[in-house]
């Protein structure tokens, strides 16, 4: 039976996610800003239409924003995460070979609904998605992942559409691609597109027609599955099963810039709890800890930055024995007199938690350490995150990350939940 993919994407997610509860927010330009209320990194079609670009600062266009009275929020990502969620249980509702790409896209393989219009069924998958969620979507439909890209972008742009567009019905696809530039296609970044216009290949069409050993040489195996991909043979399978992590970084940048040990004790020993959290909610041990910081490079004054990793005897995911590794190194790194603006932990060398290989001279107990962490999740993931968390990370935090513009956690806390008035 030959492949066929369907890309679920949401449009201007975080944006959408926003407008959920906020209805008044339809046809008026909003805009998310990133951690910090620094940069933009989600825009309403309304926003793109005023000129807004991704990732520009918002001191950049604050006069813009004003002048337009442009919504400006901050990032809620426990409010995306849970409509996210939402949004793939959804979509698993229609097709049961799901692999989720991303917080806001998932691939859908529709290779055993040959008896169905395409178009049709991935126009009732987009209105349940809309009804049940209230996020809107946009479906492209091919042959291959990276063609249904190409449809999902069509679907986008193209209002006749209606939202889903599917490509193996396209009466003229050459035409078609010849019209979309070769930095559109899924895995063709800024480099590789300007080595391919410096040899001619400025569409899709010349991308899919390029001589593969050329390929092969100078884009790699990658490239050439892309090229091949366009040509409708699938290289890249449905992954139901995702690959598992390789590692597990917690950063930020400060609200306020650290000045003290005391505070970037403080700052890595909670960024370091929030990764032991996802290693074992994962089931992984890490053997490795990396810890960085840096100054603001962007800001006028002395500049410093630094790394150090260490090594554990016998892998770990127990937040205590993490914070212990993390602050040690923490103190070896800061240099007084000068001004922090992030820092961060990178855990590597990731195994299985439930095949640790323990050292013959380990005296952690391991089986009360597995115990504790285990209560202490039980117990955050029933009364809400930071319920229980350890003094190393703080009371205070004057250095926490800023959202001055957060709407409130509408779905995942009881006294933030919306309230619906209503008159007789």
């Amino acid at each position: 039976m030959p492949p066929l993919f369907a890309l679920v994407d949401c449009n201007n997610f975080y944006v959408s996610c926003e407008r959920v509860f906020q209805p008044k927010l339809y046809g008026i330009p909003v805009i998310v800003l990133s951690n910090n209320d620094g940069c933009v990194v989600a825009r309403s079609n309304e926003a793109k239409a005023l000129g807004i670009g991704m990732g520009v600062p918002e001191f950049q266009i604050r006069p813009l924003l004003r002048t337009h009275q442009v919504q400006v929020f901050s990032s809620n990502y426990t409010l995306y995460g849970d409509l996210s969620q939402r949004v793939m249980e959804t979509l698993e509702q229609f097709c049961p070979d799901l692999e989720r790409y991303s917080i806001d896209e998932a691939f859908l393989s529709l290779s055993g609904f040959t008896a169905r219009n395409h178009t049709d069924y991935g126009r009732t998958i987009r209105r349940t998605v809309q009804r049940w969620t209230g996020i809107p979507v946009s479906i492209g439909i091919a042959e291959t992942k990276t063609l249904a890209k190409l449809a999902n972008r069509i679907a986008k742009r193209n209002s006749d559409t209606r939202g889903v567009f599917d490509l193996t019905v396209c009466p003229d696809r050459d035409r078609l691609l010849s019209r979309i530039p070769v930095e559109e296609v899924w895995g063709i970044g800024p480099n590789h597109a300007r080595t391919l216009r410096d040899h001619g290949i400025t569409t899709t069409l010349h991308l899919r027609h390029a001589d593969h050993r050329w390929i092969r040489k100078h884009l790699g195996i990658v490239g050439l599955r892309l090229v091949e991909e366009l040509g409708g043979r699938s290289c890249l399978p449905l992954e139901d099963c995702p690959l598992p992590k390789q590692s597990i970084t917690c950063s930020r940048s400060f609200g306020t810039p650290i000045t003290t040990l005391v505070e970037m004790e403080e700052a890595v020993s909670a960024y370091v709890s929030r990764a032991a959290e996802k290693l074992r909610r994962e089931g992984l041990a890490a053997m490795c800890l990396t810890i960085f910081l840096t100054t603001n490079s962007f800001k006028v004054g002395p500049q410093y930055s630094n790394a150090l990793t260490g090594k554990f005897p016998v892998a770990t995911d127990s937040t205590p024995e993490l914070i212990r590794l993390t602050l040690q190194g923490i103190r070896q790194l800061y240099r007084e007199g000068y001004e922090y603006k992030k820092a961060g932990v990178l855990l590597t060398g990731l195994v299985s938690a439930s095949q640790v290989q323990t050292d013959l001279f380990d005296q952690h107990d391991r089986v009360r350490s597995k115990q504790l962490m285990v209560a202490f999740d039980q117990i955050n993931d029933r009364w809400g995150a930071g319920t229980l968390r350890y003094a190393a990370t703080g009371l205070h935090r004057v250095w926490t990350t800023q959202f001055h513009r957060r709407s409130p956690a509408y779905t995942t806390n009881w006294d933030e939940l919306p309230l619906v008035h209503a008159t007789s």
